[in-house]
């Protein structure tokens, strides 16, 4: 119980809160439709994924869980598809990518490979599932460089995604071999604006603390605060 409760600070039940919000108005805002379904890219995926950087994995993974579930309430919990139901899972991995280096985050996309290629149809375009070799890669290089960690958090929802869409659409070949460029296009968007949406929250979060307006010991990366911020912090 106790263990339980260390998860259920005032500091993360104010953030999961803030972020459920903040999270909830960035799904309001569309980008792209996920082809195959009626269900869309929206800014939330740029804005999600930092979450648990700032009050550990658990907690942001709670989060990111509550913007998509207000949200759900909000729009009249229907259910367009099953692309509605796995648009849930997607950015949950994504956060607890993003949150903390763990052997995890190299497993999740091995396996979302092996899923990807075991259908007919991901057989034929393996060469899709190479994008899922990025979240390995940069797994090595997260704690050094801020993209990399971004790259990781996007392409690990974009595993997941891909490895159920396969299993539960069968789109055939000629559209997983035309997504690859906009695949390609749009992770490296999603991956600068998770590198924005954290340097951003993170000041925000640092200048909240310092003004004394919240004073609940955020994890806030002195390495990514701007002037001021950063010299009151050493």
């Amino acid at each position: 119980m106790s263990n339980i409760k260390q998860y259920f600070t005032k500091r993360n039940v104010l953030f999961v809160v803030i972020f459920a919000v903040l999270g909830f108005i960035a799904l309001q805002i569309p980008i792209a439709q996920l082809e195959g379904s009626q269900a869309k890219f929206m800014v939330y995926d740029a804005f999600a994924p930092v979450a648990g950087a700032f009050i550990g994995a658990l907690p942001g993974v709670l989060a990111v869980f509550f913007m998509q579930f207000i949200n759900f309430l909000v729009h009249g919990a229907v259910i367009e598809d099953a692309g509605t139901i796995i648009r849930f899972l997607p950015m949950l991995f994504a956060a607890l990518y993003f949150a903390r280096k763990s052997k995890f985050n190299i497993i999740l996309p091995v396996l979302a490979i092996i899923a990807f290629v075991s259908h007919p149809v991901g057989r034929s375009v393996w060469y899709f599932a190479l994008f899922w070799t990025i979240p390995v890669i940069v797994y090595f290089f997260r704690d050094r460089f801020l993209l990399a960690r971004a790259l990781g958090a996007t392409f690990t929802a974009h595993a997941v995604g891909g490895a159920l869409w396969i299993w539960v659409f069968a789109l055939p070949a000629p559209v997983w071999i035309s997504l690859i460029p906009i695949v390609a296009l749009e992770r490296a968007f999603f991956a600068l604006g998770i590198c924005v949406s954290f340097v951003l929250v993170n000041n925000f979060l640092a200048f909240l603390e310092k003004k004394r307006i919240l004073n609940l010991d955020f994890i806030v990366d002195s390495k990514y605060l701007f002037g001021a911020l950063r010299h009151e912090s050493r």
